[in-house]
């Protein structure tokens, strides 16, 4: 997968190899196609009866005044004279807001109930930095000394000691949201997930298991969980796997990551969250009008047969202990630039799809995009990112107390996912 963007600050966001076991775990040992876009979680407690957290991060900056366009606001237009989008082309919305036609592939969903919006969106304090925005998003802990994810965070209030809890997938693009002392694994897909070097004839996971025989407790534990994991994923890649229900992925790797996210909701129940990376809406020059071949509307459109696959392949079945959010680090600028762009901003849109979400409409507060109500040029924030998360890790996940994952966060009262 493509940077996010050129800039300096991004570049430094690109790491190397993401740790196989957290730091002290006592073993160590290589993943083929070890990289860190898609991260699978598996609860520690198998009575856990919450939603399959699935968070999709939009990386580079999403635009969500594109997607989910305030119609009815006639500052968007004043703004935005040659790329935004026409009343005429939006789809579902309301009498205020209409999505990007390029959604369209979401759109049963969004008339059916399954799929809302909320705009206004973002973190306490803007920051245009790739680098330091999505390190604060994925920390979620502002003024705090935390430096662990808030995923992370949610893993270690299960209990989960595991290694195979959190399995990544994907890109090279670190996932900051699982960081901290709950340990997780690499890969780049299911049927790619092997050890490095493994054999017919030279069976390394064995040899783990004889060579930490007669090791302490501790570290006998972890290598046996370690081939226990492996060997749980052979499994399921000795089973090939078909899409229901005539779910058919987009090429590419966004596609191909939900794909397995689906493949393991359906087949492996001990799957609490799931964490997938999509780059490219870094977008600040050529954004295009809303037609084919134009570089939002193409993006878009992969994004949406991609979320629409996962969805009709999960069916009513699975999608009812599914909830999946997507996020950005930050939004964009409300007025275009000089070169059909959009520069970094801060107020953003985020989507929320699930058998239990009340869907069909944009929530949250909408500040209005005239210059005294913008944040230095940009779309405010009325709603906090941590707090609509919080709504659903309490209403769907389990999760009563947000404080040790969110401190000093309130879950958002938007009611926009029914309790369980």
């Amino acid at each position: 997968m493509s940077a996010v963007c050129g800039c300096e600050d991004n570049e430094r966001a690109v790491l190397s190899r993401r740790r196989l076991l957290a730091a002290g775990a006592g073993v160590a040992a290589g993943v083929a196609g070890a990289t860190a876009g898609t991260s699978l979680a598996y609860a520690a407690d198998p009575g856990y009866a919450g939603d399959v957290l699935v968070l999709v991060s939009l990386r580079g900056g999403f635009d969500g005044l594109s997607a989910v366009v305030p119609a009815g606001d006639p500052a968007y237009y004043a703004a935005r004279p040659t790329i935004a989008v026409p009343k005429s082309q939006l789809i579902g919305g309301d009498a205020f807001f209409g999505l990007h036609p390029a959604l369209a592939p979401l759109l049963p969903y969004w008339t059916g109930g399954q799929l809302a919006a909320v705009h206004a969106v973002g973190q306490p304090a803007p920051n245009r930095s790739h680098f330091s925005a999505m390190e604060e998003l994925e920390r979620a802990a502002p003024g705090t000394s935390i430096r662990s994810g808030w995923l992370n965070r949610m893993l270690g209030s299960v209990g989960s000691s595991d290694p195979f809890q959190a399995v990544a997938m994907g890109t090279a693009m670190p996932a900051r949201v699982l960081g901290g002392p709950a340990p997780y694994v690499g890969v780049t897909a299911i049927d790619k997930m092997v050890l490095t070097g493994e054999q017919a004839d030279r069976p390394i996971a064995a040899t783990m298991t004889r060579l930490f025989e007669d090791a302490p407790a501790p570290l006998k534990a972890t290598a046996g969980q370690l081939t226990s994991g492996l060997r749980q994923v052979a499994r399921l890649r000795a089973k090939a796997y078909s899409p229901a229900n005539g779910a058919a992925y987009p090429s590419g790797e966004l596609g191909g990551a939900l794909r397995d996210v689906a493949r393991l909701i359906k087949t492996h129940g001990g799957l609490l969250s799931a964490t997938v990376d999509t780059g490219d809406w870094d977008m600040h020059e050529n954004l295009g009008v809303a037609a084919p071949g134009k570089r939002m509307y193409e993006q878009l459109t992969s994004f949406a047969t991609a979320l629409a696959a996962f969805a009709a392949d999960l069916g009513p079945e699975h999608l009812r202990r599914v909830t999946v959010i997507t996020i950005s680090e930050f939004g964009r600028r409300v007025m275009q630039n000089g070169s059909g762009g959009l520069d970094h901003g801060y107020g953003n849109a985020v989507f929320v799809l699930g058998g239990n979400v009340k869907g069909g409409k944009v929530y949250g507060r909408w500040p209005g995009l005239t210059a005294a109500e913008l944040r230095d040029g940009d779309l405010a924030v009325t709603t906090d990112y941590r707090s609509v998360i919080g709504e659903i890790l309490r209403a769907r996940c389990g999760v009563a107390d947000l404080t040790g994952v969110f401190p000093g966060v309130t879950a958002s009262g938007l009611g926009i996912v029914t309790a369980r």
